[in-house]
């Protein structure tokens, strides 16, 4: 698929995720990042969505049949932490239940970035006011 086609396809995905909360597509990695409250809920490859996953919702995608995202790199195939969306998108009957776990899960994995980030010390320029 185009960039371009890929690129007509974002407005549809954001459409179809917009009962999460106001969905922002940013570009990346040759695809898109689509986010909700700074949580990368899903993203968007060569016309294919896949929606964040971790332990609490996985199983509802294995069930469903629906693959992970995998890409080859140097030291072979990588299996990355989202799965294929449910197609159509516009079915939320279907896509409702799983984007909904894949919000949690994009805010879980938020969570856990913010809490390993090294913390600045409030006090650290203030020995050198003397």
């Amino acid at each position: 698929m185009s960039a371009r086609a890929a690129d007509t396809r974002i407005d549809e995905i954001r459409d179809a995720l917009s009962p999460l909360g106001p969905v922002e597509a940013r570009p990346m990695f040759g695809g898109h990042g689509l986010t909700v409250d700074g949580a990368m809920v899903a993203i968007a490859t060569d016309g294919t969505v896949y929606l964040k996953t971790d332990d609490g919702n996985r199983a509802a995608f294995e069930e469903a049949g629906l693959e992970p995202f995998t890409y080859a790199s140097a030291r072979g195939r990588v299996t990355t932490s989202f799965r294929r969306a449910p197609e159509p998108l516009g079915d939320w009957d279907v896509l409702g239940p799983l984007a909904t776990g894949s919000l949690d899960a994009a805010r879980r994995a938020l969570a856990r970035r913010r809490t390993r980030r090294p913390r600045r010390h409030a006090g650290l320029g203030d020995a050198d006011r003397g």
